[in-house]
């Protein structure tokens, strides 16, 4: 990287940091029950509503309630954005005149959006209508955000109370999450972006002529206010085709860093909202660094190999790989958001992802493999990382022949069981995906790049919606049966087969008595814990998908190194 690249990455890191701790410990704040709004006008609204909804916020679930209440509201919510996106051609504010989607991708879209994925089969700016982004989409984006976190909330909860027979409610998490944290920052993030050049009207497409006299349509319409909860909320749908590369979404150099610090923020602040409810900052500490390690060495290595550029293009001329790339944002401003965007769950993108090379193609898809737990999705990040926490401190029990425990509470066999049920479980469902996927004939008629790199299309594809990121190679053609279906299974299997579980083991944890004068079997902070944990993540994530990985980008990166010789004449 050049200096100027290192000093802008440091930037990010100093803004990351300051802003993550303190709204870390403001999400903290908000879910006590001596919250500062509690006997004000805030106060007031929120015991209003819960009365007209006949909710108890004081009912304290089990981790069973918890779980049944949070997939019913996502049922619910999914057949009401189903209905209303085949129904939008004869709703109102529809200046696209767009049709009613097919079934099977009102299906998918449903789905995609209720399941925190956003994964869109279909052309943004032409497809949906106004109220429809406002109405059907728009809210999703803050809801499915808002289970990740009112799931996190409940986990961490677990984790660090004792001898509570629930872990929460579901209902009081999911209000608090929304207008105490998401609506409030998405609004802040919105009038920015509005200042900024994104547009937020309800004109028509404009129609205009080109210096070539050629027509030309604008779109128009409420942006501002879906980039705005889009981003924070790792969703990442876009309001337009093109996503963050569009002029209207994101205007010039400052929208881009927010928008990337936007996107990484609520999962960073969540691991200091995590040390504040355990009483364990310097734990807190040593998972975010863990994190920060994984996120700073892959972005090194993603900017080196996008700076190297195609041999067999530029092999005399380096630093010139900019095919695909944002050129208003530079090159290093394109792949900091492709890294953030992949190692989230967001997936928004502001360049194209099948333009990378080989190993930067590799480096995305190895983001989503490893879980995305580095930082990882609004909730979703943490608890995923708490489970390979379990895992990690059960490892190191076993080595040192002690019982393992964990914040003053015993990992025994059943917890573990428990834990490998995600990891194995979306495994196993991943990889059997694509070994379909490669067989069908129809899932293959898709493929935009036959060879290596239509193989890597369809294993991207199948890992970014089961990871619940929803970005892709734009060269596959994901809006055909078999791809709607396929993929709306593995959002539904992504999702909750990765946050059930972990509800379950947070159950049986808070059930447990605090361990007076325990010693740990093994610190859970400093250096040694960072390279287990490590160690850990990379057998885990890399290990596992290792065979499919070796015959996609690395066997397209082998062929383009031995294409390249044979017409430099290289023996």
């Amino acid at each position: 990287m050049s200096y100027f690249d290192f000093e802008f990455f440091l930037f990010f890191l100093f803004i990351l940091i300051l802003s993550s701790y303190f709204l870390g410990k403001y999400i903290y704040y908000v879910f006590q029950a001596d919250f500062l709004f509690k006997n004000s006008l805030f106060g007031k609204i929120e015991n209003t509503i819960f009365r007209f909804c006949k909710i108890d916020p004081k009912e304290n679930m089990s981790w069973k309630k918890y779980s049944l209440v949070l997939v019913f509201f996502n049922v619910f919510l999914f057949f009401i954005t189903f209905i209303i996106l085949k129904s939008q051609e004869n709703l109102p504010l529809n200046f696209l005149q767009a049709k009613n989607m097919s079934t099977e991708l009102a299906v998918n879209t449903a789905i995609s959006f209720v399941t925190n994925t956003n994964w869109q089969a279909y052309s943004a700016e032409t497809e949906v209508s106004y109220l429809t982004q406002m109405l059907g989409l728009t809210p999703l984006n803050f809801l499915s955000a808002a289970t990740g976190i009112a799931a996190c909330v409940a986990i961490l909860r677990g984790f660090t109370q004792f001898q509570l027979k629930g872990i929460g409610n579901f209902w009081y998490d999911l209000f608090k999450t929304v207008f105490y944290i998401l609506l409030p920052i998405s609004f802040i993030f919105a009038v920015f972006y509005i200042s900024q050049g994104v547009i937020q009207n309800f004109l028509p497409p404009q129609e205009f002529i080109t210096l070539e006299g050629i027509k030309q349509i604008i779109p128009q319409g409420p942006a501002a206010s879906q980039v705005a909860i889009t981003l924070l909320g790792t969703n990442g749908g876009g309001f337009f085709n093109a996503n963050m590369a569009h002029p209207y979404l994101n205007p010039n150099a400052l929208t881009n860093f927010v928008q990337i610090l936007s996107i990484i923020l609520i999962p960073s602040s969540l691991v200091f909202t995590f040390g504040k409810m355990s009483k364990n900052m310097k734990h807190a500490w040593t998972i975010w660094i863990t994190m920060f390690i994984f996120f700073a060495v892959l972005t090194f290595i993603f900017n080196f190999l996008e700076r190297s550029g195609n041999p067999l293009l530029f092999n005399s001329i380096p630093n010139l790989n900019w095919e695909g790339k944002e050129t208003r944002f530079g090159l290093f401003g394109s792949t900091l958001f492709s890294i953030v965007t992949t190692i989230t769950s967001c997936g928004a993108v502001n360049s194209a992802l099948s333009s990378l090379s080989p190993l930067a193609g590799g480096i995305a898809l190895f983001n989503m493999l490893l879980g995305e737990i580095i930082f990882g999705g609004v909730g979703s990040g943490l608890y995923g990382m708490l489970l390979l926490i379990v895992i990690t401190i059960f490892l190191s029990g076993l080595m040192i022949g002690r019982t393992p425990e964990y914040l003053g509470k015993k990992i025994d066999a059943k917890i573990i069981r428990i834990a490998t049920i995600p990891i194995v479980g979306i495994s196993i469902v991943l990889l059997i995906s694509v070994s379909i996927s490669l067989t069908s004939e129809v899932a293959k008629s898709a493929i935009g790049n036959p060879g290596v790199h239509g193989f890597t299309e369809i294993f991207y594809a199948i890992t970014s919606t089961i990871q619940n990121n929803g970005s892709s190679f734009g060269s596959l053609n994901a809006n055909t049966t078999y791809w709607n279906y396929l993929t709306s299974i593995l959002m539904l299997i992504g999702r909750y087969l990765s946050v059930i579980p972990v509800l379950a083991i947070a159950g049986i944890l808070i059930q447990s008595k605090k361990k007076e004068n325990n010693l740990n079997p093994f610190p859970i902070v400093g250096g040694i814990f960072i390279i287990l944990l490590s160690a850990t993540i990379l057998i885990v994530g890399a290990l596992t998908y290792l065979p499919a990985f070796a015959l996609g980008p690395v066997l397209e990166h082998l062929q383009i190194i031995s294409h390249s010789n044979l017409i430099h004449g290289v023996k």
